[in-house]
């Protein structure tokens, strides 16, 4: 990789919310990012600026030793026994209770939020290699919504004049039998070919959206291991405690009063305290883990479904051609059979996935009205070709023969 692709790597623009995605995407990458970071903010400031334990001490425990064991207990771990249970006397029995998150909770968050962002940085990064700058595009399509009428025409048609360039620019000008197999595998696969077949952005773009479904299901995978096997299902716990009535304020999953042990040298005699402490900041883990839960299950449902759509795109070429006709259709473009038949060839053979794709993303972030206008425009440029001009003349000639 370049010197200057790893600059663009690390650009804050990458970090920030662009136009060259839809809002799926930005549904992981920017929404559930920033919510992920300000409960980390949130909850570091609980740790490091306030008093994130506090236990009951013997009587005779100095200032000092009370600092010492809040420390303590802090850094080792504490262990949850509900108030009517005994404490068991075998020390392994205690660590086998112990809870082990509450230091970690700030360092998880920051790197669920990383997780959340990383499938957005490929994307990012290497969309460039389609030679397109999408962002541009579809910011310049944007912002006519709101400009005169003669503005919005001359950028439409500078968008139309250096798509067309594009388009030509990555085709393949020689068949062989490698390209001619490469064609064919494009059918079905469009994510293993590249720009020349016109596939080069559908199948990053779908490839992306597998690796944000692919995160946003090993989150609960993530968060199930660091919460101790338990989180999976906290959802449904806690649908059932309200259902029942029952009350938060004593949740074994989130406990405010633990129990901590520690050892005390005094010169060759060790003498164990076991003491009580209480967590004040999961009052706030528990309501934040509650909340993440539901919001992971919704963007879970929302990638999801939004993968499938966008691959049922990618592989029914039929959807590719309808898509086109419709916007034709609407501006009253298709006046026979002839035009019909090249709307298929100006969908399939000019425009092909990548085409799509970016009409499609434009439509995203814009709205029909401009996108109308932009597919009118490349139709126009499309039809007036040498190529394309003589064969229709041909066509026009045939069929006003007489028989």
């Amino acid at each position: 990789m370049s010197v200057s692709a790893l600059l663009g790597l690390a650009s804050f623009s990458k970090l920030t919310s662009n136009n060259d995605d839809d809002w799926v995407d930005r549904l992981n990458h920017l929404y559930t990012v920033i919510l992920l970071v300000i409960f980390a903010v949130f909850i570091s400031g609980g740790q490091y600026v306030g008093n994130p334990i506090e236990c009951w001490t013997p009587a005779h425990f100095t200032g000092a030793f009370v600092a010492y064991t809040k420390s303590y207990c802090w850094v080792k771990n504490t262990y949850y026994i509900p108030i009517t249970d005994t404490i068991p006397v075998e020390h392994h029995d205690r660590d086998s209770e112990e809870l082990t998150y509450y230091q970690w909770v700030p360092i998880i968050l920051m790197f669920m939020a990383f997780m959340f962002k990383f499938p957005c940085l490929i994307w990012r990064t290497f969309n460039g290699g389609s030679a397109i700058n999408l962002e541009k595009i579809v910011t310049m399509t944007t912002g006519t919504q709101i400009g005169s009428v003669d503005k919005r025409k001359e950028t439409i048609t500078h968008i139309a004049a250096y798509m067309d360039r594009w388009l030509e620019a990555h085709r393949n000008y020689h068949f062989n039998a490698l390209i001619r197999f490469r064609q064919r595998v494009s059918r079905v696969f469009c994510f293993l070919c590249a720009k020349r077949e016109g596939t080069y952005l559908t199948g990053l773009y779908i490839f992306v959206k597998l690796l944000y479904v692919v995160n946003v299901i090993c989150q609960f995978f993530v968060l199930n291991g660091f919460m101790g096997g338990w989180y999976n299902l906290y959802g449904f716990e806690v649908i059932s405690g309200l259902a029942n009535d029952h009350s938060w304020r004593d949740s074994p999953r989130f406990p405010k009063v633990t129990m901590c042990d520690f050892d005390i040298r005094q010169l060759q005699n060790i003498q164990r305290y076991t003491v009580q402490c209480v967590l004040p900041i999961n009052l706030f883990n528990e309501k934040i883990f509650i909340f993440l839960w539901f919001w992971f299950c919704l963007v879970a449902v929302m990638t999801c479904g939004n993968f499938v759509f966008w691959l049922w795109r990618a592989l029914f070429r039929v959807s590719r051609v309808a898509y086109i006709k419709k916007y034709l259709r609407i501006l009253d473009e298709l006046k026979g059979t002839e035009d019909k038949k090249y709307a298929k060839k100006f969908a399939d053979e000019y425009l092909r996935d990548d085409g799509i794709f970016v009409l499609r993303l434009v439509a995203k972030n814009s709205n029909d009205i401009l996108l109308s206008d932009l597919v009118r425009e490349l139709w126009s440029i499309y039809k007036n070709k040498p190529l394309i001009k003589k064969t229709m003349a041909e066509n026009d000639y045939t069929n006003e023969s007489p028989a």
